[in-house]
């Protein structure tokens, strides 16, 4: 295997988000880990790897991913959004309007306000 690089980890990344947008999650994962055991600190690819995992139906791996970003960025209303996605997914519905309702409050776009569903009791 090929020296890892700050350039080379640019390249995993980019390459991470085509193949994600392929549909390929497991490939995207995978270009990923080398991009995150080296810089673990990098949220924008903690959050690109929990979208694929939730992509790849892995909703353990992308609620840790997703937490872990909100843990930086709490503020970061996609991953609140995303985390939502995620919880419902699992069946978590509560704690996933929690979340939906975060997303909302943080950037009202439309879908962010019509997943919270304020208006429902």
């Amino acid at each position: 295997m090929a020296e890892q690089t700050p350039e080379t980890h640019v390249i995993d990344f980019r390459a991470a988000e085509q193949l994600l947008e392929a549909r390929d999650p497991r490939g995207a994962v995978k270009l990923l880990d080398s991009v995150i055991a080296a810089h673990p600190e990098n949220t924008a690819a903690r959050l690109l790897r929990a979208r694929a995992f939730f992509a790849a139906a892995q909703l353990r791996p992308a609620e840790l991913e997703f937490q872990i970003v909100l843990e930086r960025e709490p503020d970061n209303a996609f991953a609140h959004f995303a985390l939502a996605r995620t919880l419902q997914r699992a069946g978590r519905k509560s704690e996933a309007m929690r979340h939906f309702r975060l997303a909302a409050a943080l950037d009202p776009r439309p879908d962010f306000v019509e997943a919270a569903r304020f208006d429902a009791p």
